[in-house]
């Protein structure tokens, strides 16, 4: 899943000027980064090899079984639908992300994408700033999750349920096929969520991490 298709040139200059004018009211420094999956999901893939082989290898047998045809034994009626439909249904868990993702179960998305988005927190340096005041808005494609993650400064100011509206709205704009619309209003919302807890800017605030909006595949 390439998130390069979901943000046009446009899109991403609007980004950088929703980051820019949420951070003129507070300290606070927004890094919007998204990517296109956190993991590979090899299991999916195994799900659906093993699923296959048992519906196919069965079906084949209660064909065999139940049309009393003559010829070939048992295990050939098996071991040829089993390979077939292993088969395709591995191809078919390749090509659709949607199949791909219902074959892995919740918790493993949620605790792929927290990872994930630690990572990132850590190769952007979103802890790198003066008061520790960074914040990291992940959107992970695949998983369909969203994580905001602060430094110190911000968590010491801002409790941790303040965040849940800037994560549903964004899930649910993202489904509603309006990544960049979304994205630019959490933005806004996080300013405005650091502004009312005080996350006050300094005279001598300078823009201490860069605005623009971070685009991975992985």
């Amino acid at each position: 899943m390439d998130p390069r298709l979901f943000f046009s040139e446009a899109d991403r200059r609007a980004i950088v000027e929703a980051t820019r004018e949420a951070e003129l009211r507070t300290s606070g420094e927004i890094v919007p980064f998204v990517v296109g999956a956190c993991d590979d999901y090899p299991e999916a893939g195994w799900k659906a090899v093993v699923s296959g082989a048992l519906l196919g290898g069965g079906g084949g047998v209660a064909a065999n079984f139940l049309g009393g045809f003559w010829g070939g034994s048992a295990w050939l009626w098996f071991a040829l639908p089993a390979v077939l439909t292993a088969a395709a249904a591995l191809l078919a868990v390749r090509a659709s992300d949607n199949l791909r993702r219902w074959l892995v179960s919740d918790a493993t998305l949620d605790l792929r994408a927290r990872r994930r988005a630690a990572v990132a927190f850590l190769d952007e340096e979103v802890f790198a700033t003066r008061d520790r005041t960074g914040i990291l808005i992940f959107v992970a494609l695949f998983e369909h999750r969203v994580v905001v993650m602060g430094d110190a400064g911000i968590n010491r100011a801002v409790p941790d349920g303040a965040w849940q509206r800037v994560v549903a709205d964004l899930v649910e704009g993202i489904r509603a096929g309006m990544p960049a619309r979304a994205l630019i209003t959490a933005i806004g919302e996080c300013g405005r969520l650091l502004e009312e807890h005080r996350v006050t800017i300094a005279p001598e605030d300078t823009d201490e991490l860069e605005n623009a909006l971070r685009l991975v595949d992985r």
